[in-house]
């Protein structure tokens, strides 16, 4: 079964999630940025999500995490929480 690991940044607007973005694209420590942030619990450590397999997230996030290239963020990806910034950093298929 799929499994993988990601790490996200959770924020209320479109247009906070656009800024953060270009922050951790222009070298921003992207684990900094999340504990700053990110209105999620995960923010602590730094928006680290663990290991996860395929329907354990929301429909909008499992389609980006078990498709997007490694290692690069992704977003804004906008969900019934708000808009999050995805990296995932591991993915088992």
């Amino acid at each position: 079964m799929a499994r993988a690991t990601a790490r996200h940044i959770l924020v209320s607007t479109e247009a906070k999630c656009n800024e953060l973005k270009a922050a951790i694209e222009g070298g921003a420590d992207f684990a900094e940025v999340a504990k700053e942030n990110s209105s999620c619990p995960s923010s602590r450590q730094g928006g680290d999500l663990g290991s996860f397999g395929p329907g354990q997230m929301v429909k909008e996030f499992d389609t980006v995490v078990f498709s997007a290239p490694l290692n690069q963020v992704q977003g804004p990806v906008k969900t019934q929480f708000g808009y999050h910034l995805l990296e995932v950093t591991s993915r088992q298929d």
